[in-house]
């Protein structure tokens, strides 16, 4: 789907990622090592880099890397990059409409993002995407840089006792950050974000048996309770300048040793 695109997706919105997820030829290999293997690429309308994870996990089920990837009460706990995360509206029991905040490497502003997410279960994959929308209730907020992602997803599907995870990722987090820092972030991020998944799904069932074990709704859809999208609020908007200032307050001459990047090489953490 693209940008802006507020619709049910299809059995080809899911078709396209798991041939992004199978087919290699047109990327190139970047790192493999201890189960890990990363892939980027040049889309032609983009000069960022999609990246592609692939990791096996040999402990962790489908089922249960699927639970905490939806989970938004688990992912407070896990996820160390996120500021803000929540749902505001669906489109009906297997897509919805959000909210998400990312912290960013000193100096830079803090990125946020609205997405529709949609995911799909069958016998043998667990497929989870997202791609930014516009929402009349999440408006930009002062001080942060509203990002863009083209296409962020997940395939799970069964390996031996354990899993298999394929993570893409393709954003443009806007401002005017020189091109080869938005690479960067990106390639050292989504390997990292892979591992501390692995990290999370340990911990799930024994954190989960105390936070309300009963309560899925990505599983259980009778359980959800976000209200249906309104259409007309999904439309996109041009906002005042002083809302999008924060862009050009994020265009400044950047070394990288002025980034404060996190530690360690792309398989680390």
């Amino acid at each position: 789907m693209q940008v802006g695109e507020v619709k049910v997706a299809e059995d080809e919105d899911f078709k396209l990622f798991k041939q992004y997820a199978d087919d290699h030829s047109s990327w190139k290999q970047e790192y493999n090592k201890s189960n890990t293997t990363v892939w980027t690429r040049i889309p032609s309308q983009s000069s960022f880099k999609m990246i592609k994870v692939y990791s096996v996990f040999n402990d962790v089920k489908p089922s249960l890397i699927y639970d905490v990837l939806h989970d938004p009460d688990y992912r407070k706990v896990w996820d160390t990059y996120m500021l803000e995360g929540y749902e505001i509206c669906c489109l009906n029991p297997n897509n919805d409409i959000g909210y998400y905040s990312i912290k960013s490497p000193a100096p830079l502003k803090n990125r946020d993002f609205v997405l529709q997410r949609s995911w799909l279960e069958t016998d043998k994959e667990y497929f989870i995407l997202s791609h930014s929308v516009y929402h009349d209730k999440l408006p930009p907020k002062k001080g942060v840089i509203r990002g863009t992602s083209y296409l962020t997803g997940y395939l799970v599907r069964p390996n031996g006792k354990g899993c298999s995870i394929i993570y893409i990722v393709h954003s443009d987090p806007k401002g005017s950050l020189p091109k080869w820092i938005v690479n960067k972030i990106t390639h050292i991020f989504a390997p990292k974000i892979v591992k501390r998944i692995r990290r999370a799904c340990l911990g799930y069932e024994a954190w989960k048996a105390k936070h309300n074990p009963m309560y899925k709704p990505w599983l259980y859809p009778e359980q959800t309770t976000l209200p249906r999208v309104n259409v007309l609020e999904t439309k996109k908007r041009v906002y005042s300048s002083e809302l999008l200032a924060a862009e050009e307050e994020d265009a400044i001459m950047l070394k990288e040793s002025d980034v404060e990047f996190e530690n360690g090489d792309v398989g680390e953490d």
